[in-house]
């Protein structure tokens, strides 16, 4: 009996394994290979008109963070990079507050509406998902810009004399992203907030917590695991953006996006832009841990 089970499992495993085959040879050749080419080119020494010389350098990495002086040789930190480096991640980690801010009580109305209206507000959350990303971003743009929407209402009021520069800053990017990626927020909350038990929430309010103190307590603890999931969910495509920083930060608020492409377009350095998208890569990743770190925890908490 036992050399049937044995037998049995075999099969069975090696039935997995041919079902999981195709995806893993896709994962190979699709995901893992071009992964493999960009590690390759980022040893490799730049062409004098784009593409690679096939001879090692390291030149790549260490042009990532630190530059030499032509002149003298001397070494100091690359600090139009670094200041790439810090503007992305600090505009993605405000797009992800932004977002978060937005997004929570969002969900929250939704979860709370009656049952049978909860779709109409999703639809209405899901619409802008129908549209073209770069037609979303020139319609902040059209709501920013100097003769935009914003600017005429506020000159019509008689608040300001002259338009306010919003268009091409940091601010103008701040508010694409985070209005392109907030539904991306507010959906994993909403799934949290829908699977809350809203009982705790009125024991809460039996036991004399305050509004703040439920929040804070109860609900927020309760749906954490979907707030982490929307944080990451905002981060990770705000960190590589280029559409949006591109349009509406007019090529003067560089991001690790468009320094990447500048690198391979018009600077023709493809070793130095294979080892930022490298860069990129590992920051992705040491969010993603994260993530799971803190669902983890989470998870074990909950136990």
């Amino acid at each position: 009996m036992s050399d049937l089970s044995a037998n049995f499992q075999r099969r069975e495993r090696r039935l997995r394994f041919l079902l999981l085959s195709p995806v893993m040879l896709i994962l190979l050749f699709a995901a893992s290979g071009p992964l493999i080419i960009v590690l390759i080119y980022s040893f490799l020494t730049p062409g004098a008109y784009g593409n690679v010389e096939w001879s090692f350098s390291i030149d790549a990495w260490f042009n990532v963070i630190l530059k030499r002086d032509i002149f003298t040789g001397e070494l100091s930190f690359a600090d139009a990079h670094l200041t790439v480096f810090w503007r992305s991640i600090k505009l993605s980690l405000m797009t992800a507050i932004l977002a978060f801010l937005l997004g929570f009580p969002t969900a929250y109305f939704i979860a709370t509406r009656p049952r049978r209206y909860r779709d109409v507000w999703m639809l209405l959350i899901m619409i802008p998902f129908w549209t073209n990303l770069l037609i979303r971003t020139f319609a902040i743009m059209e709501l920013i810009r100097n003769e935009g929407t914003v600017n005429t209402l506020l000159m019509a009021a008689g608040i300001i004399d002259q338009p306010i520069q919003m268009l091409y800053t940091e601010f103008a990017i701040l508010m694409g992203m985070a209005y392109v990626y907030l539904p991306l927020m507010i959906l994993p909350v909403y799934a949290s907030m829908e699977r809350l038990d809203f009982s705790l929430v009125e024991a809460g309010y039996d036991l004399y917590a305050t509004r703040w103190q439920v929040l804070r307590k109860v609900i927020f603890p309760l749906v954490k695991p979907g707030v982490v999931a929307g944080s990451i969910l905002v981060f990770v495509p705000c960190l590589g953006a280029y559409v949006t920083p591109r349009v509406l930060g007019g090529g003067r608020q560089l991001m690790l996006g468009n320094l990447i492409e500048l690198q391979f377009g018009q600077l023709r350095n493809w070793p130095l832009g294979a080892a930022l998208s490298l860069t990129l890569l590992a920051i992705v990743m040491v969010a993603l841990i994260f993530y799971v770190r803190a669902i983890g925890r989470e998870g074990a908490s909950n136990v």
